[in-house]
C-alpha cells in the first residue's frame, strides 16, 4: 500500500501536468489564429469599384500565365542572364549558393527562383 504522502504528490504532479498541457494547447490555438489572420491580411487585394474584390496576380491559364516556377531547370543554350530576363529575378546567384561560377551554367542545373513578373 502506498504512503498517504505519495497519493498527494501524484495528484499534485497530475494537476501540474494537466495545467501545462492546457496552457500549451491554448498557446497553440492562439498561434494558429494569428497565422490565419496574418495570412488573410497579407493577401494582395484591391477594390474593383463595384463592391467586389479582385485578387491581383497572374491569371490562371497554363504555361503562358507563368513562364517560371520557383524551381527552374536550366535548358539547352540558356544563361543566367537569359533566365533572369525571362523570369524577372535579378538575384539568381544569391539564391543559389551551389552556383559557384555564373558562367558555368549547364542544361539540367536546378535553380531556385523568385519570379516577379509574367511575360
Amino acid at each position: 500500500m502506498a504512503a498517504p504522502g505519495t497519493n498527494l504528490r501524484r495528484s499534485e504532479l497530475c494537476a501540474a501536468a494537466l495545467s501545462a498541457a492546457d496552457a500549451a494547447s491554448w498557446w497553440f490555438a492562439v498561434a494558429l489564429v494569428a497565422l490565419v489572420l496574418v495570412g488573410a491580411l497579407s493577401a494582395e487585394t484591391a477594390d474593383d469599384g463595384e463592391g467586389g474584390v479582385v485578387f491581383r496576380g497572374p491569371r490562371l491559364g497554363g504555361g503562358a500565365a507563368r513562364p517560371c516556377d520557383e524551381v527552374y531547370l536550366v535548358g539547352e543554350g540558356e544563361t543566367l542572364h537569359s533566365i533572369s530576363d525571362k523570369c524577372g529575378d535579378p538575384f539568381i546567384v544569391e539564391r543559389n549558393p551551389h552556383v559557384h561560377d555564373p558562367d558555368d551554367v549547364f542544361p539540367g542545373l536546378v535553380l531556385a527562383l523568385r519570379p516577379t513578373r509574367n511575360t
